[in-house]
């Protein structure tokens, strides 16, 4: 419920509490689990003095905060994300490998598209023609449109069956054009050596027979299907070859979700005792292709890329995360996240709904739990967002592991990882910061914890370079949220706290958000007391800062 006071109202600020740990009224959710949490079950209850609205402040000014900023030590682009007994590594786009003890600070390793790779050099050797045979050269059956090398968004896996490490990439000479390979090393950090090339995009009439593709399905159905008239390669309902990422399911099956922009997202079943792929007999009923796996979602070139696919048991769900927009500084580069029970399928958003061929508009589809976004004690903007992996670490953490741009740097980026939750529902929400070692208060936290003055950020669902400003919100000890409209009202709102958990549900502007409280260190390395929350597909992050 949501209510606009004319006049000044009397509400929470002194509020008197009988106990400690605060419930509201008239709201529940259920978890994964079916569990209730209803605060009027609650035995739990709370009475509010008076106080004047008129003495709140709503005035986000951020300047007298103390500002700082993280000097990750790198720059990778597109981080893919593995652990180990002792150490987290990423390897990037650019070849760049790097590692690190806190999720902080990176060291890089190896870096760069040469023999002098001291990780990946020998896919640059010279007896490597196999590898940028089709794409990726200027030499290519496809050069390249540039006439540099492009090698993009690996990702690494370790395989259980046979003991290797399997990196898995993409050469790539058009925005259309690529190949999917893989190489192994016996360890993590290399040399990795060429094993195989496996599915390849951007073919045409003239140039079929220098993939694979009729290995697997005849001839006249490959040009049928995937060229069209004019013997160009069929791109709108065809995947680019590119961003794999490969992940066990919870039955030990192994899986490789890839695609960027083009025809969408597709999911390949992996042999794991060759690191091959298997190709699914067609089914079109349910959008299987012979050659190139199932088409999970996305469609006539819509900015969706970077697919990481991540199962958590504490759930049963599978999250897809994917990446919208452009991916330079101004393009709204985003992460947006959908899942599903099965691991192929149906990935759904908060709404229920997926984006396909003839959705125009995707902005509305997949939770948004990152973009462009200002938060206080950052010195600037976070922007461009995107290209994540996950993990759950070995001590049950969840992170997102990603690249982020920045306001006034121009397209400089650098790697950042976040600590999320799931919510009641099972949805994930980013904590704001990032990860600095926090943990969060299993037995949930006191009203006089939770009540107070945050900055609001609210990141929307546009994909564009902007981003809003963080406004100012109460959350009163008596349940009540106040904020101020944009007509000078203040709107009254409603939260709910889960009695002994650290479960919120929010209601803002008419929309009921679910998410977590925690506490973090800001940018600047002060404790804050922090929530995010989701809601309609839309992310909210809440900082209070004590007085």
């Amino acid at each position: 419920m949501i209510k606009k006071l004319k006049r000044p109202a009397a509400f929470f600020l002194t509020a008197g509490l009988l106990i400690n740990t605060i419930t509201g009224c008239g709201s529940s959710a259920s978890n994964p689990n079916g569990s209730e949490a209803t605060a009027e079950g609650s035995e739990a209850t709370v009475e509010a003095s008076e106080a004047n609205v008129e003495e709140m402040n709503f005035d986000a000014d951020m300047s007298q905060i103390e500002t700082g900023s993280l000097n990750a030590g790198s720059s990778v682009h597109d981080p893919s994300i593995v652990v180990t007994d002792d150490k987290y590594y990423i390897v990037g786009t650019h070849m760049t490998f790097a590692y690190s003890d806190d999720l902080r600070k990176w060291t890089i390793k190896g870096n760069g598209y040469s023999a002098t790779n001291m990780i990946f050099g020998d896919l640059f050797s010279d007896e490597s023609g196999d590898v940028f045979k089709f794409t990726g050269k200027k030499d290519s059956v496809v050069p390249t449109d540039d006439k540099k090398c492009h090698l993009w968004a690996p990702d690494i896996i370790y395989n259980k069956a046979n003991g290797l490490y399997y990196m898995y990439y993409c050469t790539s000479s058009t925005w259309n054009a690529s190949t999917l390979e893989f190489a192994t090393s016996e360890t993590i950090d290399g040399k990795y050596e060429y094993g195989k090339s496996l599915i390849y995009s951007g073919l045409t009439r003239y140039n079929i027979d220098e993939t694979n593709v009729c290995d697997y399905v005849d001839k006249d159905y490959a040009l049928k299907n995937y060229v069209k008239l004019d013997g160009t390669y069929n791109f709108n309902e065809y995947p680019n070859a590119l961003d794999p990422a490969v992940f066990y399911d919870k039955d030990g099956k192994m899986w490789m979700v890839y695609g960027s922009w083009s025809g969408g997202i597709f999911l390949l079943q992996i042999d794991e005792s060759t690191g091959d792929v298997i190709h699914p007999e067609a089914d079109p009923d349910n959008n299987v292709d012979a050659y190139y796996g199932k088409k999970l979602l996305g469609g006539g070139h819509k900015s969706i890329e970077g697919p990481y696919i991540l199962y958590d048991p504490d759930s049963d769900y599978y999250y897809l995360f994917v990446s919208y927009g452009g991916l330079t500084s101004d393009g709204g580069y985003q992460i947006r996240v959908f899942r599903s029970k099965e691991v192929d399928g149906d990935y759904l958003d908060m709404n229920d709904k997926k984006p396909d061929f003839y959705d125009n508009d995707h902005s509305g589809f997949g939770l948004k739990i990152s973009g462009n976004h200002m938060l206080p004690s950052l010195e600037t903007a976070y922007k461009a967002t995107g290209h994540n992996s996950a993990m759950i670490d070995k001590d049950g953490r969840k992170y997102v592991v990603y690249h982020t741009r920045f306001e006034g740097k121009g397209e400089y980026f650098e790697p950042r990882a976040r600590q999320y939750f799931l919510n009641e529902e099972g949805w994930p929400v980013m904590l704001p910061y990032i990860t600095n070692g926090e943990t969060i208060s299993e037995s949930g936290y006191t009203a006089d914890e939770i009540a107070g003055r945050y900055y609001l950020e609210e990141l929307g669902l546009d994909i564009s370079g902007g981003y809003k400003d963080p406004s100012i919100i109460y959350l009163g000890k008596d349940g009540k949220v106040y904020s101020k409209a944009s007509d000078d009202t203040i709107s009254e709102g409603t939260y709910t706290v889960t009695d002994g958990k650290y479960y919120v549900h929010i209601s803002i502007d008419g929309i009921e958000y679910s998410g977590v409280f925690c506490k973090q260190l800001d940018e600047s390395g002060r404790e804050v007391f922090v929530f995010s929350a989701c809601g309609q597909n839309k992310t909210i992050y809440g900082v209070k800062y004590s007085e």
